[in-house]
């Protein structure tokens, strides 16, 4: 194994992102050179060939004024995502199906996915999913931070009134907007959920369930990591952990109150995953311009050494591919071929 070795591999698989945050409103223009971790001048330097491009909205108060502000942020973020496709100065494609996506790959374009971040913007509106499946969203995010209508959240907001549960779970409308999600072909991304309702989503569900942004709670005791039962659900039902770069996420903070983590640190999580629960449900996302970063995976440009450290540890092409996209594309089919 060499470094020749594994910058082929990298620049034959199709890599994926799947949790890339923007900055809102001032978005900056991606084809441009900006002070993100991820553009498109980044992702082509760094032979990153896919990101989905996120529209989070923060948790607010459980009003319909706090929903309806959530609800229209969500929808003009996703707006101006679909815009920054564009043939100059790189080509850039929005893509919304897995189809799309290798078609994309294999012209040699960027591919721009979307999804939500938080069903705060949802409200109590079920029709607001099959709305932004429409404008290409992916997958939502079923909370962030802070309890919201549909689920408790892995991190409560006591700023907002929050104490350690609201629902116990799911919601009985969170079990609807799971369902919903079923029909409409939205994945179910259970990041940021409390245990007790990632487990129930995760069984209601009737297609496979995705984490795309978290750790593992084994190696990093920390309230937005998975334990091994939550591990074992995920693969149980099919479904995914996609591990990702926030150094808190992955390490402990040092005396100072920081956490550094390394590219190791990061692959550690991966193989600590895939041996708990095979490869197959294991994949890799940064949360870039959301917390995510660190020294040897900066931002969209370096993001080969990803590669280079899992070819260093043994994985070959094919498991670098399932790990960068072929378990993600697995479930996101999964996810298409059940809606109705």
């Amino acid at each position: 194994m060499n470094d020749a070795d594994a910058a082929r591999i990298h620049a034959e698989t199709l890599t994926l992102d799947t949790h890339v945050d923007i900055p809102w409103p001032a978005m900056s223009d991606p084809a441009t050179a900006t002070t993100r971790c991820v553009d498109f001048g980044k992702m082509r330097a760094g032979g990153l060939k896919a990101v989905v491009f996120i529209a989070y909205v923060p948790q607010g108060p459980l009003t319909p004024e706090g929903h309806a502000a959530a609800s229209a942020r969500a929808e003009a973020m996703l707006l101006a995502l679909r815009g920054t496709a564009g043939e100059t100065p790189m080509r850039r494609r929005l893509v919304t199906t897995p189809d799309e996506l290798e078609a994309c790959a294999e012209a040699g374009d960027l591919a721009v996915l979307l999804a939500v971040e938080n069903g705060y913007a949802m409200g109590e509106d079920l029709s607001r999913l099959a709305r932004w499946r429409e404008l290409g969203a992916i997958y939502l995010t079923v909370t962030h931070d802070g309890h919201n209508a549909l689920s408790d959240s892995a991190r409560p907001k006591p700023a907002l009134g929050d104490g350690p549960t609201l629902h116990g779970g799911l919601s009985a409308l969170g079990r609807a907007a799971v369902r919903e999600m079923n029909c409409v072909g939205l994945m179910v991304d259970v990041s940021h959920v409390a245990k007790p309702a990632m487990l129930e989503a995760a069984s209601l569900s009737t297609t496979p369930v995705v984490a795309t942004h978290a750790c593992c709670h084994e190696l990093r005791p920390h309230p937005r990591n998975l334990d091994v039962e939550q591990l074992r659900a995920l693969r149980d039902c099919g479904g995914l952990i996609q591990i990702t770069a926030v150094p808190s996420f992955l390490v402990a903070p040092g005396p100072d109150g920081h956490a550094r983590a390394t590219i190791r640190d990061y692959v550690d999580h991966v193989d600590h995953a895939v041996q708990r629960i095979g490869l197959d449900h294991v994949g890799l996302s940064s949360d870039f311009d959301g917390g995510g970063g660190f020294p040897g995976w900066m931002d969209a440009s370096t993001t080969g050494a990803v590669t280079e450290e899992l070819h260093r540890r043994g994985y070959g092409a094919r498991e670098i591919g399932l790990l960068w996209s072929g378990n993600f594309l697995r479930v996101w089919r999964s996810v298409l071929r059940a809606a109705g």
